[in-house]
């Protein structure tokens, strides 16, 4: 699977956004026209940058209001188009996002669509660009997939195709069975973006509230599944408009999105019948809680055993060489690392006396590795002593989980 997200998803400036999406592991990125604007060099500057990072621009986005408009503001777009292409071609992207009109000034004449359409068909053609048209939901007179596909089929312009946005179309319930109908050669590119059940404007609910897949309500494994069927083998690009993302970290939030496209490839791999193979392993059962490490000082160790004292725990075993003391009740292990040194003191250093790892009981090791190592959660290791085991371990939020 072709991965992409579009800059407009994270913070930062557009050179800490390129540097962020290339560490996250994406194949490619969308570039946004606002984040170009503020970029104080030129659009082959961020070409280079792109392919340097080892990827490719995916897309340039967005350009509004072509499509059936008065004489007047028809040739202003034509010509905005050809600069857009110039703009392109710097980038080194031959594709550029159309969104359906919004223009109050434009008609909804479809004869009148088509001819617009076809005539940039043939100014892309002519550049060597291509243009992908997408029914926003809150378009004036296209708003449904169904109606922008059959646009572009009867255009049937090799230039001119369709992009599919799953906020688009699942906001407004359009049924994704309906994306069988489409001609694979003219599905030119796929944005993906879950979203909550609001009820509001659709530019709003857009504009602020898209979320990564499996952190909303819409059924985009569906969406995502009736894609694959038709054969799809292009990027499968996050465009995520979301204020709390990006106020928040670039590399983080890039990384969170590239475990979404994962998992969402995943869900689908993992249904009846279905279109694609799975890449990683299954989810793996954790049958139990082997223990839950805290990090502490010598002089919180003392409060934090008075507490399992009182909660029924004894300590039952310390480490030959280490400042590790095991305290149990039952079957609960409590691990007391007062070690000053390694991951427990850092962490008692920036959190104060917490837990630092916690112990899960699996019963396939290699595979929850692997998974894990598929969805982009890195593996920890640090030094051990002589007849130590190396317990494997993955960096968890906030912690390590160790799998036995």
């Amino acid at each position: 699977m072709l991965t992409s997200i579009a800059t407009v998803s994270i913070s930062g400036s557009l050179e800490s956004k390129i540097r962020a999406v290339a560490d996250a592991g994406f194949d490619g990125v969308e570039i946004f026209e606002n984040d170009l604007l503020g970029f104080p060099g030129s659009p082959r500057e961020v070409g280079r940058l792109i392919r340097a990072a080892g990827m490719r621009c995916t897309l340039f986005q967005p350009f509004r209001d072509l499509e059936g408009m008065p004489a007047e503001q028809r040739t202003r777009a034509f010509d905005r188009m050809e600069r857009k292409f110039d703009v392109m071609a710097e980038l080194e992207t031959d594709l550029i996002l159309l969104c359906s009109n919004c223009s109050p000034l434009s008609v909804n004449d479809r004869a009148r669509v088509i001819d617009d359409l076809s005539e940039l068909g043939e100014r892309a053609a002519r550049r060597k660009m291509r243009v992908g048209y997408e029914a926003l939901a809150w378009g004036r007179h296209t708003f449904d997939h169904r109606d922008a596909w059959t646009l572009v089929r009867d255009v049937d312009h090799p230039s001119i195709g369709l992009i599919l946005d799953s906020f688009h179309s699942l906001a407004r319930e359009v049924p994704s069975a309906s994306i069988g109908d489409i001609r694979l050669e003219k599905l030119f590119f796929v944005q993906i973006a879950d979203a909550p059940k609001l009820t509001m404007d659709y530019l709003s609910w857009s504009r602020h509230f898209r979320n990564m897949p499996g952190q909303g309500d819409l059924p985009l494994a569906d969406f995502a599944e009736a894609i694959h069927r038709l054969g799809y083998q292009g990027y499968w690009s996050l465009e995520i408009f979301n204020d709390r993302f990006r106020a928040g970290s670039a590399s983080g939030v890039a990384v969170d999105g590239f475990r979404s496209l994962q998992l969402l490839n995943d869900q689908v791999a993992s249904r009846p019948r279905a279109p694609v193979k799975r890449v990683m392993p299954p989810r793996v059962s954790v049958s139990g809680v082997e223990f839950i490490e805290f990090a502490a000082s010598d002089s919180e160790a003392e409060g934090l055993g008075h507490m399992l004292t009182a909660l029924g725990f004894v300590p039952t075993a310390t480490h030959r060489r280490k400042a590790v003391t095991r305290w149990q009740q039952g079957d609960i292990n409590i691990v007391m690392n007062c070690e000053p040194e390694g991951l427990a003191h850092s962490f008692d250093a920036v959190h104060g006396a917490s837990v630092c790892a916690i112990g899960l009981r699996v019963a396939d090791v290699p595979a929850a590795l692997r998974r894990a190592e598929l969805l982009a959660v890195p593996r920890f290791a640090q030094a051990v002593g002589p007849e130590e085991m190396q317990i494997p371990s993955v960096k968890g939020v906030g912690a390590v989980s160790s799998i036995s």
